[in-house]
């Protein structure tokens, strides 16, 4: 599905970006590590399989993008750049938010987040201990993270996670830009009163202006799982369920503003924790979405001679522009301003106002929610509609991980984060909402 790099001579791979590098080269051309501390590997490769898969494996390699200007996208292209927003990055006179990371050069001289940083998957069979550095081999970890001897962060849990639960899967992955993964995701399953099966997934993106993004994230989707595993099997509706979970993820993440490690970097309710929002329940004969900020959820039918959609409206600058008539849809997500939210989760949000919506598909499909990461290379529905493999609805898992592949082969620029729920069959005589 995806091309491979073009053969260079003697390439491994930068320690600290991850970034081609030829053989003999002093320092990294893209974030100037020090190499000649990392003695060469044999084994590295301009070529890494998703989550660790050797070539062979279930899924396509993804190839790192050949290197351009740094802070460029591949081929050397300037990515748009946001207009910086005095003072605090919410704007008093627009009340939009940047939910925009910094550029990739700025995030080349930041240290991984120590709070994480400790959270280290177990290393495969002959790695090195979990004491030995990642890197060099030869350094000792500390307690934060990172080697006594060359400096190098090592891996941490979030930076790709998978999780598969009954008929429902998602994949976050950190992307090749970012020095952590500040979204967050949640599954689950559940049986309605009438013994029928219920299963959703939630989606949080860490708003990356604000403080504590990751930390956000990952408390307002595991709030909204506990509500939607309470209420749906006590018979609440699922639009009113999807309603009370992001009234649940609100408060979970408000109450991180007031927590002593939010104190110390900023003072409460200024830059708060922050994150955006989008869920989708899944029943026999209803499909529920629910979201605030700019995550999105995407139907596509099984049958794809029939139309995709996308289900959701973003809270964003440029829906607004759109909304109010003033540009196109082209020109206002061409626009940098397009990305600034106007509806998030957080105590420095405007009032809450999560948007539900219910629909009754006539037709198998699968439901994919995602946060921007994915949709910034598949932003039109018929684009996502043929990234997403026919067989979606079978193998979920399969179909997040080539999802998050087309990411990352377009670019990985942003934290990608993508749930597959198919939807069943609906029952004889169900019509469209």
């Amino acid at each position: 599905m995806m091309s491979q790099m073009p053969q260079q001579t003697a390439l491994s791979r930068c320690p600290s970006c991850e970034e081609p590098v030829e053989s003999g080269d002093r320092f990294c051309g893209a974030c100037g590590y020090d190499l000649s501390a990392v003695p060469a590997r044999p084994e590295d490769s301009p070529t890494i399989a998703m989550n660790g898969a050797s070539p062979g494996g279930p899924w396509p390699q993804i190839p790192h993008p050949p290197a351009g200007p740094r802070g460029a996208e591949p081929g050397g292209h300037e990515p748009p750049r946001p207009e910086p927003v005095a003072g605090s990055p919410v704007s008093p006179v627009s009340g939009v938010r940047f939910d925009r990371q910094p550029e990739p050069d700025e995030y080349l001289l930041q240290a991984p987040d120590p709070r994480v940083a400790s959270e280290a998957a177990a290393p495969a069979e002959g790695a090195a201990s979990p004491t030995s550095c990642v890197a060099c081999r030869a350094g000792r970890v500390d307690d934060d993270g990172y080697c006594e001897n060359c400096g190098h962060a090592q891996p941490r849990e979030r930076d790709h996670m998978e999780q598969e639960t009954g008929p429902v899967a998602a994949v976050s992955d950190r992307g090749l830009r970012h020095h952590r993964n500040e979204d967050a995701f949640a599954l689950g399953t559940s049986l309605l009163p009438d013994g029928s099966p219920a299963t959703f997934a939630v989606v949080c993106d860490g708003v990356s202006s604000a403080t504590r993004p990751d930390d956000a994230s990952l408390a307002a989707s595991r709030a909204a799982s506990e509500a939607l595993l309470t209420a749906l099997p006590q018979g609440t509706h699922p639009q009113q369920a999807m309603h009370e979970a992001i009234v649940a993820a609100s408060r979970a993440v408000n109450s991180l503003a007031n927590e002593p490690a939010t104190a110390r970097e900023h003072q409460p309710h200024q830059n708060a924790p922050a994150c955006t929002f989008v869920g989708s329940v899944v029943t026999p004969s209803l499909l529920v979405v629910g979201w605030v900020g700019d995550s999105r959820v995407y139907w596509v039918p099984t049958d794809r001679s029939s139309a995709p959609a996308r289900l959701t409206e973003d809270d964003s600058w440029a829906a607004q522009m759109v909304a109010a008539g003033l540009m196109n849809e082209a020109e206002a997500y061409a626009d940098e301003r397009a990305h600034a939210i106007t509806g998030w989760l957080g105590a420095d949000a405007y009032e809450l106002d999560p948007h539900t919506a219910s629909f009754k598909p006539d037709r198998p499909g699968v439901v994919v929610v995602c946060s921007d990461g994915l949709w910034n290379y598949a932003e039109a529905a018929e684009e996502m509609a043929q990234a997403v493999p026919p067989d979606a609805a079978v193998r979920p898992l399969h179909s997040a991980r080539v999802l998050v592949g087309h990411a990352l082969d377009g670019g990985g620029h942003d934290n990608v984060t993508v749930a597959v729920v198919p939807f069943p069959t609906p029952p004889q005589g169900a019509g469209s909402a």
